[in-house]
């Protein structure tokens, strides 16, 4: 090989890293843009989460708030409730629960009534029920020795999901014609926890 060939070589060599920079440099500013254009996509696909998750929260918050009339009534008339609180929130001994509607007597009647209000029921609402009977009398020792009931009202549901409330022992409330009641068989009995 030549000189002259040899600083062709070379030359060409040069001309072909220069290149490989230039491309280098132009994939790396590609690899930033979309870095960014996947930063904000991901910030726009958390935003979007809060405000269905904000949306979820106010369909539920909506639920509870058709339910709590035909809730109270029922509670009142058929079960002979004196206290009715809705939306109850406690936390005790590293126990956290929230109850959409508690009901309670302290006279001759001496129960408890925990009411999970659902718009959608799903399998979880009878486990976490079941998780709330389980831990009330430590999340409530005032109230150890009432008899404990659990209602599950719910405004759509499966039949299937219907007789697993059922046979977990929950009373079952629907709703029809915008006011919910109690759709048990005459012969049910509810467990008490």
């Amino acid at each position: 090989m030549t000189d002259d060939e040899l600083k062709q070589l070379v030359a060409s060599l040069a001309i072909s890293q220069k290149e490989t920079d230039k491309q280098f440099k132009e994939t790396d500013k590609q690899f930033k843009e979309t870095g960014k254009q996947f930063k904000e996509t991901s910030k726009q696909l958390k935003e979007l989460g809060k405000q269905i998750g904000g949306l979820g929260k106010k369909f539920g918050s909506f639920t509870e708030g058709l339910a709590l009339p035909s809730m109270t009534k029922i509670l009142r008339e058929r079960f002979k409730m004196e206290v009715i609180s809705p939306s109850v929130r406690v936390s005790k001994n590293g126990i956290d629960a929230e109850i959409d509607v508690l009901a309670y007597a302290n006279s001759a009647i001496n129960e408890v009534y925990v009411v999970e209000v659902k718009s959608h029921l799903r399998e979880e609402a009878i486990t976490q029920l079941n998780s709330l009977m389980a831990n009330f009398k430590t999340l409530f020792p005032e109230h150890k020795d009432k008899k404990l009931y659990g209602i599950i009202a719910a405004v759509d549901m499966s039949e299937a999901l219907k007789q697993r409330v059922l046979a977990a022992g929950f009373y079952m409330a629907r709703i029809q014609d915008e006011t919910f009641s109690l759709d048990v068989p005459d012969e049910f009995q509810a467990k008490c926890f």
